[in-house]
């Protein structure tokens, strides 16, 4: 009787970043410190974020219209010069009142996980044959909470859910920056790498 011995994965290859894990741990600190000072002032940070991209969205209408006007006699030149407009006209309705587009960008955020979780619950009961098809009705269940707890909020969740999540996005960057960091270390060290 033959004995099934499991098949070992090869570790991972961290190529360059072997030499130069120090950085990239080195970011991971510094990007969980911007996250934790974010999660103090949610407020501020919404504002930001929603300026940020108020700016990207009117600079991309501006060079949408440079290039529209370049290509006059193209047969799409109008729709081009209307969605370069909406653009522009978006990302200067940000820059001018980020609270009210802050507002509307997390009502539209609410309903996304609304629609989100309804179809995630949808698809978990079309998969009940499936052994873990209660993870994914979990998941649609929390979606639905998270978008009915910003929805029944708003909008007073408006000040402070985009500033939020930028804040758990850049601990949670941060915090996958410095794994990879102490995996590429031990890689470094290991005597597999050392011949």
């Amino acid at each position: 009787m033959s004995t099934i011995t499991p098949t070992r994965l090869p570790p991972p290859d961290y190529g360059p970043l072997q030499r130069h894990w120090g950085w990239f741990l080195g970011l991971g600190v510094v990007l969980i410190a911007l996250g934790l000072g974010g999660l103090y002032t949610t407020f501020a940070l919404t504002i930001a974020s929603v300026m940020f991209f108020g700016g990207l969205v009117f600079a991309a209408g501006l060079l949408q219209l440079i290039q529209a006007f370049q290509s006059r006699r193209w047969r799409g030149f109008f729709s081009h010069v209307l969605i370069a407009v909406l653009y522009v006209v978006a990302g200067a309705l940000m820059l001018i009142n980020p609270l009210f587009a802050s507002g509307v960008l997390t009502l539209f955020f609410a309903a996304s996980l609304l629609i989100i979780g309804i179809v995630r619950m949808l698809m978990a009961f079309q998969h009940r044959g499936d052994r873990s098809w209660k993870w994914l009705l979990l998941a649609g269940i929390a979606s639905v909470l998270l978008g009915s707890v910003i929805a029944l909020g708003w909008p007073i969740s408006g000040l402070w859910v985009i500033g939020l999540f930028v804040a758990v996005e850049l601990i949670l960057h941060g915090w996958s920056c410095i794994v990879l960091a102490l995996g590429a270390r031990r890689a470094a060290r290991s005597p597999q790498h050392a011949q």
